[in-house]
């Protein structure tokens, strides 16, 4: 396996992270306001994704669409380093190729699962972190449980203070169910639409290529990931008991159940809009500045 793959696949995910953080805060306030609640019983102080911005500025200041900026960076870095790493070496392998040569969307679908798998259990203790951050709000828009953390550090410490390593990785296997479903969708996707693309002579330069890949993958991901994506960020969020439990949750299927039973469905989709905006130019710029950033390294002659 090729260590620059890894690298270069973390340094895109960074880069693409700056620009789409403040999507994400918004996202994580909507998938925690009205929680374990039925519609209509509940205030809504975010009520869209341009509502939601304009109520982050007015209560936290611009600053406040940064939040998390930084655990949400380390763990951009591990989770799309490792999943795009190990992708790509099995793509290199010709694992990802059926017996006729063609690309096989199984399994794409299964190493870029894997990968996902792997990065998002060691990054696990930063989503965790900037979780946490992120839905750290004034009181009169505050949403889900409110964690005194006052940046990634403190929350470190307190978080491994009170649990222990456990308790950074408190969670880690609905990270897992969630990256899994996330990066299979995108890979899987990724490969086969820029391969149809360039047969159909439709986008043929291969920046562009590459870029329409990217945005048609993250429709796809968002359809797939949000419920996930529900489940762990309220998982991640909820405060612990005297004896380190969870206060809401025992678990993700005991949080995918409550969520179903009080909220419906709709619950499971909460912060679609935000996911999906925020997914799509996500999955394009990471994806876009990994074929970049491998290009590059192919013209300067680095093979490591």
């Amino acid at each position: 396996m090729n260590a620059s793959e890894y690298v270069i696949g973390g340094l895109a995910a960074v880069g693409a992270t700056i620009i789409t953080n403040p999507l994400d805060v918004i996202k994580t306030r909507i998938q925690l306001q009205g929680e374990l609640a039925a519609r209509g019983t509940y205030v809504v102080p975010y009520k869209g994704i341009l509502h939601g911005m304009v109520t982050v500025i007015r209560n936290d200041g611009w600053m406040g669409l940064q939040k998390g900026l930084v655990p949400t960076m380390f763990f951009q870095f591990i989770v799309n380093g490792v999943r795009l790493g190990i992708y790509s070496s099995a793509v290199n392998l010709q694992w990802t190729k059926k017996k006729n040569g063609r690309e096989s969307v199984g399994l794409s679908l299964f190493w870029g699962a894997a990968g996902g798998a792997v990065g998002a259990y060691f990054s696990s203790p930063f989503f965790l972190i900037k979780t946490q951050l992120q839905s750290r709000a004034p009181k009169q828009v505050a949403v889900g449980y409110q964690h005194d953390h006052t940046g990634m550090l403190s929350a470190l410490r307190k978080i491994y203070g009170e649990g222990g390593i456990s308790g950074l990785w408190r969670g880690s296997t609905a990270s897992i169910a969630r990256a899994a479903i996330g990066s299979g969708t995108q890979l899987a996707t990724f490969g086969p639409v820029k391969a149809f693309l360039r047969e159909q002579n439709l986008v043929v330069q291969p920046t562009l290529n590459s870029l329409c890949g990217g945005f048609v993958a993250g429709c796809f991901i968002a359809l797939a990931m949000t419920p996930s994506d529900v489940v762990m960020t309220r998982l991640y969020n909820q405060g612990l008991d005297a004896s380190g439990k969870g206060l809401l949750y025992k678990g993700w299927l005991d949080c995918f159940a409550k969520t179903v039973r009080t909220e419906s469905i709709y619950g499971l989709y909460k912060g679609f809009f935000a996911n999906y905006v925020r997914l799509v130019p996500h999955s394009a710029l990471v994806l876009l500045f990994f074929d970049e950033l491998m290009a590059f390294k192919k013209r300067l002659g680095i093979k490591y």
